[in-house]
């Protein structure tokens, strides 16, 4: 495929067929030989050395073709083990030969239009897409997901460091936030400004005292004010937020790189401005050092979709730089020409470095593959489709045969391994040896070999530097470090595998087994000089979700090596990680599902938040979803560096598909510092929302109410509402009869009025408010209902008499509006049952609101809110509620 890409181009040869003609070429020589006799020369001898360096006869076979280097051209294990045994008959490469011509090939960035098109990004859909998700875990994510994570984790971390580095420009007086103060709108997204510079119309605007009874803030607004699918309430809550946001940049509140994530601002567009409008020399240099310098991991790589967002972030911002060096440079040749030599030596070096090179962009985006990318995963066939995806960047910025200059080799910054099992600095090193009598010692030697790994290391990344290398002096310096490395890997594994178990490593045959099924990893042997550092400086990416008990047979983990063990998914064990691999003063960010930071099984992921500052942004899957045809509930959450305690959630956020491209530029974190709430982090976004939770916490639980024989249902499986009865609804299977189906729970209560009271309340918009605000927003639980503030010994008499009145308006509404159903399962055979639609209650369960508003003292805003809560949703799009 890479070489299909390259002669469509005319990099073979001037030939855009040139594998086909060299099959047929070779077909008429000798039969069934293209393999063995082309395709290996190809590779081996052609491909992999210079022209210079080839044969005569080589030359001869292959014609022009250019030095690529790179190890996607270099021996495969198995053709180095079965090398002279491999036979693939010209059969094979005629069908994929016109298999592959069915298709247009662009090596570019265009935006694919037809279905015949391929750029190299689809590599990464397509790898993604042939996995088995299902059992690896793994989805394709988006370009809008990895864009919003990695912004928010290596533009800060870039900040901080440029910050260290020239600590008065970041002043709060200082030139480089009046750029902010200046223009606010420049660095507020257009998705939030949306009709801001328009007036509502008259009809809209009412006095917030008789809001709850305005039902056009229901209705869709006219497209002049509102992003696709918006109702006027939402335009009116996004324009409220907008000018909350311009007041404190107007203000100068906002004057630190995290005031930039917690108001969502366009961190990226401010980063570009400051470098372009730099007039301070060491600015620029801090800039451009703490570019070159970053590390930037994904710890699960896949095919490179994060990895390849932080090239594009990265690229711009090493390009501003360098137009900004030519600028002082031009402006000083211009104003001191008899020190012309003298000046700017540093920026002088950097400008020829790039001259070296076939074009800027070409020099750019090498750099930062060498210098900031680092990706690991477990599968082989992602590390390859990875590297092969960046090669295809690189080459991409070609014009001309002529041009092409030997790939840089990322073999060691992608790399194949199991983040998860291994050594990942020396404490765990250490703590493995504690058992052997002369530790000390041994641990003193494994530095020694690590060190020497590193020199070399470190010699090798001097020649992929240069232009030209010989390949003789490069393969040389590659194999000595590989074999350096494997001997030092080798030994870690022993240590490692008498870990599992007592004599393993000594078992040869096991020990390799367990090799293969385990694919340990070391990083402090395979990145050595980061992990010397302190780590590395930004960790972004997409876990697997997978129950660990689903792949134990695939490879088992140490007993106790995770606290987030008794989590049971896999995701958990990347996130604790993560924290061992991140300096102190990094960064990271993953999108995983939203369960982790709101049940009582993840309780060891929320204890390790505590430790960083963080914002959580949580989203649902209907009426659409983050990963397309996945029903996962998600979170993405961003980590900071500081001490600072901070802790900001997000709305859970549900949105119609064509609000997609609108949806993290209107992210809207909210404070909940303060907020307590056992294994649960408050979903609460707002001021509003704030008063509510304040007033009602003040109550005891209801759970001071369960006693006695009455019983209540409800349905522990709600989507957009709570169905709870003081009857259970009819049921019958097969195998069972009429009975209470499994998804109904029950809770007792003292006597009928008290029944009838519980019911109402779990029915209400307000229960379903704090249901969404605390839970995993799938199951109702226990724990959930059990803690509700509502002691209801102290409702007063007026309000319990019109709560049971209501109720049993409310029973004999949903028995009027229900359907029975039927369908065929597996397990239970015919299934008959009553279904329940709570929407055509709305008016009803308003009353009842209503209520626990007077109960609560909630103001008429208040009320408002919450009767209208997730109302387009939960009513439908069609549906305007009430």
């Amino acid at each position: 495929m890479f070489l299909y890409f390259l002669q469509k181009k005319n990099f073979l040869n001037n030939d855009p067929h040139y594998l086909h003609n060299k099959l047929v070429e070779n077909q008429q020589k000798k039969a069934d030989s293209f393999y063995k006799d082309f395709l290996c020369t190809l590779f081996f001898q052609g491909i992999a050395k210079p022209e210079n360096e080839r044969s005569s006869e080589v030359n001869e076979i292959l014609s022009k073709v250019p030095y690529l280097k790179g190890s996607l051209f270099s021996y495969h294990y198995v053709e180095e083990m079965y090398g002279s045994k491999i036979q693939i008959g010209d059969a094979a490469f005629e069908k994929l030969f016109k298999f592959f011509e069915m298709y247009q090939w662009h090596l570019d960035e265009r935006p694919l239009r037809e279905d015949d098109e391929i750029n190299p990004d689809v590599l990464g859909y397509i790898f993604e897409k042939y996995i088995n998700q299902r059992q690896m875990g793994a989805y394709y994510t988006k370009d809008d997901i990895t864009d919003y994570i990695s912004k928010a984790t290596i533009i800060p971390l870039v900040f901080e460091k440029v910050e260290k580095s020239c600590n008065i420009s970041f002043k709060s007086n200082n030139i480089l936030w009046h750029l902010l103060r200046d223009d606010p709108n420049r660095y507020i997204y257009p998705g939030t400004r949306k009709g801001i510079e328009l007036s509502l119309p008259p009809e809209i605007l009412i006095s917030s005292a008789s809001t709850h009874r305005h039902t056009k803030w229901n209705k869709l607004a006219p497209e002049v004010y509102a992003l696709p699918g918006e109702s006027w309430r939402e335009v009116i809550i996004r324009r409220q937020e907008y000018e909350v946001v311009r007041k404190k940049i107007e203000n100068g509140a906002i004057c630190c790189v995290d005031d930039f994530i917690t108001n969502n601002l366009d961190l990226r567009q401010f980063a570009q401005d400051i470098i372009e409008n730099c007039e301070n020399p060491e600015l620029l240099r801090a800039f451009y050092e703490a570019l070159a310098t970053i590390s930037v991991l994904d710890p699960t790589c896949g095919s490179g979709a994060f990895l390849f967002t932080a090239l594009n972030i990265l690229e711009p911002l090493y390009e501003a730089c360098l137009d900004r060096m030519q600028s002082f440079l031009n402006e000083f040749n211009v104003l001191d020409k008899e020190h012309i030599a003298e000046a700017y030596v540093d920026f002088r070096k950097i400008l020829t470095q790039v001259k070296e090179h076939p074009n800027r962009r070409y020099f750019v985006l090498k750099s930062i593959m060498l210098n900031n990318l680092f990706g690991v995963d477990i599968m082989e066939e992602a590390v390859e489709i990875c590297k092969l995806r960046l090669y295809l960047k690189l080459v991409a910025q070609l014009e001309y045969i002529n041009d092409i200059e030997p790939l840089p080799d990322i073999d060691f910054n992608i790399r194949a391994g199991n983040t998860l099992v291994g050594f990942a600095n020396y404490d765990e090193l250490k703590r493995a040896l504690s058992s052997q009598f002369d530790f000390d010692n041994t641990l003193e030697l494994i530095e020694r070999k690590a060190e020497t790994v590193d020199q070399k290391y470190q010699e090798f990344r001097r020649i992929q530097t240069q232009h030209i290398v010989a390949s003789g002096t490069y393969n040389q310096v590659k194999s000595e470090l590989r074999k350096n490395l494997n001997d030092l890997v080798t030994e870690v594994d022993c240590y490692l595998a008498e870990q599992y178990r007592m004599g393993l490593s000594k078992d040869k045959q096991n020990f390799q087994i367990w090799s293969k099924t385990h694919r340990p990893f070391h990083w402090f042997a395979e990145f050595y000089s980061i992990m010397k550092r302190g780590g590395f400086d930004v960790i972004i990416g997409n876990p697997p979700y997978v129950e660990y008990n689903k792949v134990k047979t695939e490879y088992t983990l140490l007993k106790k090596s995770f606290q987030t063990e008794s989590c049971g998914n896999l995701y958990a064990f990347v996130m604790e990680r993560n924290e061992l691999l991140l300096s102190t003063q990094g960064r990271s960010g993953m999108i995983i599902p939203h369960s982790a930071f709101c049940t009582d099984r993840m309780e060891p992921i929320i204890k390790l938040f505590q430790k960083r500052p963080f914002w959580i942004s949580t989203y649902s899957i209907r009426p659409a979803k983050l990963f397309a045809g996945v029903d996962q509930r998600l979170a993405i959450y961003i980590l900071g560096s500081s001490d600072q305690p901070q802790q900001y959630m997000t709305k859970y956020h549900c949105w119609n598909e064509d609000f997609r491209p609108f949806l993290f530029q209107n992210l809207h974190y909210f404070s909940i510092l303060n907020y307590s709430f056992e294994n649960s982090y408050p979903k609460v976004s707002s001021l509003l929302e704030e008063s509510i939770w304040k007033k009602i916490r003040k109550h005891k639980p209801i759970s001071l109410s369960f006693s006695g024989n009455t019983l209540i249902y409800y349905h522990n499986a709600p989507r957009y509402w709570i169905r709870a009865m003081t009857f259970p609804p009819y049921f019958w299977n097969e195998r069972g009869g009429e009975k209470i189906s499994s998804h109904l729970k029950a809770l007792r209560f003292a006597n009928e009025t008290d029944a009838a009271i519980a019911a109402a309340v779990l029915n209400s918009s307000l229960f379903f408010w704090w249901f969404i605000l605390l839970s995993n927003c799938r199951d109702l639980t226990s724990r959930e209902i059990e803690r509700f503030p509502l002691e209801i010994a102290n409702i007063e008499p007026k309000y319990r008499e019109s709560l049971v009145h209501i109720m049993d308006r409310l029973m004999e509404d949903y028995q009027k509006h229900a359907i029975r159903k039927e369908a065929q399962y597996k397990a239970t055979g015919k299934v008959i049952y009553d279904e329940y639609y709570p929407r055509h209650s709305k008016h009803i369960i308003n009353e009842i609101d209503q209520i626990l508003a007077q109960h609560y003292h909630f103001t008429d805003e208040e009320l408002d809110f919450i009767v209208n809560y997730e109302i387009k949703y939960r009513m439908g799009r069609d549906k305007e509620g009430d």
